[in-house]
């Protein structure tokens, strides 16, 4: 780079920090349309390919594991705003193949089929049970495995060119050095994107991430360069591009990874999806209707009732001994409550029910 272009390239203040030297010199004397897509601030896009736990030319940036923690489908709302959005307006596919290429380069799930691709799976399961397939074909009943979780995606769009240099740098007399070599501008694409993965036995939640990429476009002398011919007003159409969202979409990945690498279950006392602890007037929870004191059974009513249920607490003698604090932590474990080996108050609640 000649010492002319430098000193002009650093005049041009702040906003360029994010773009080096060496890029506008590219751009000049290259042709190039913009920088490559950045994950969550600087990375890649998503490439290769995957044969089981085996990766072939994945991302350096992906996040890998050394042994998966369940099977995984990916399911995406085609009804959803974001995707009309993106098939309409952006002109993109489906996220799916690239999200299920992903996951398998990164070992973390296996993948398992649910979506079109079922039809051909029932099919082949339909000509074996008509006769028509040849023996030996092994389809049978019991072979597809379940899906332990469900990974849906969903994309945030933003508008092409909501930061960067505005839209022609020679409006400005600091910048007239550049206008010459820089005639339209600089303008940045960014795209957020949000992974949900579910279990599918409970329908629980278990992590959520959100990721974003962001790039920057260059016009030159007015007019962008891309795939070694002129295009519109800008390196890319005014959308953001396949590239971005990929790369959003891994940023996502990567996180939610993480988030899973180390995974604990959340609690609720009394047990998931038995009313919780916020209860409501008028409810029909423990946490609605909680017992009052003077309603606590007796040692003796309790050491009864533990019995008629198949509990061992002893004799009814009303003396809360090692069997009976035995036996009611095994019914206390199995109705969710806090094993205490004690009569309280939601342990005789459930009691009395």
């Amino acid at each position: 780079m000649n010492a002319n272009l430098r000193r002009r390239a650093e005049d041009l203040g702040p906003w360029v920090a994010r773009v080096t030297l060496t890029t506008l010199a590219a751009i000049v004397l290259g042709g190039c349309s913009g920088t490559m897509p950045t994950l969550g601030g600087g990375g890649t896009v998503a490439t290769g390919g995957a044969g089981g736990a085996t990766a072939e030319n994945a991302s350096s940036q992906l996040e890998k594991c050394n042994q998966s923690l369940g099977t995984l489908a990916v399911v995406e709302d085609q009804n959803a705003p974001w995707y009309r959005t993106l098939s309409s307006q952006y002109k993109l596919g489906s996220t799916v193949p690239v999200l299920r290429m992903m996951i398998q380069q990164s070992n973390c799930f296996v993948v398992v089929e649910r979506g079109q691709a079922m039809n051909n799976m029932m099919q082949e399961r339909a000509l074996q049970s008509s006769g028509e397939m040849r023996s030996g074909s092994s389809f049978q009943k019991g072979q597809i495995v379940a899906a332990d979780y469900t990974m849906t995606p969903n994309i945030t769009f933003s508008q092409k060119g909501t930061s960067g240099a505005g839209g022609a740098l020679g409006g400005f007399s600091r910048f007239a050095g550049v206008a010459g070599l820089v005639a339209g501008g600089l303008k940045s694409n960014e795209a957020s994107t949000t992974l949900l993965m579910i279990d599918n036995r409970s329908g629980v939640q278990l992590a959520a991430a959100e990721g974003s990429a962001q790039n920057f476009d260059f016009n030159i002398l007015g007019s962008g360069w891309g795939g070694g011919a002129f295009s519109g007003a800008g390196g890319y159409t005014n959308t953001p591009e396949g590239k971005i969202l990929v790369a959003s979409f891994m940023d996502s990945y990567n996180q939610l990874v993480r988030a899973t690498r180390n995974y604990k279950a959340q609690e609720v006392k009394g047990g998931l999806g038995t009313g919780g602890t916020l209860g409501v007037q008028g409810g029909q929870t423990p946490a609605s209707n909680p017992v009052p004191a003077a309603a606590t059974m007796s040692v003796a009513q309790a050491q009864r009732r533990l019995a008629e249920l198949g509990f061992d607490p002893g004799p009814a003698d009303g003396m809360p001994g090692g069997r009976t604090a035995s036996a009611l932590r095994a019914f206390q474990a199995q109705r969710g409550l806090d094993v205490t080996g004690r009569l309280d108050a939601a342990t005789s609640a459930q009691l009395m029910k």
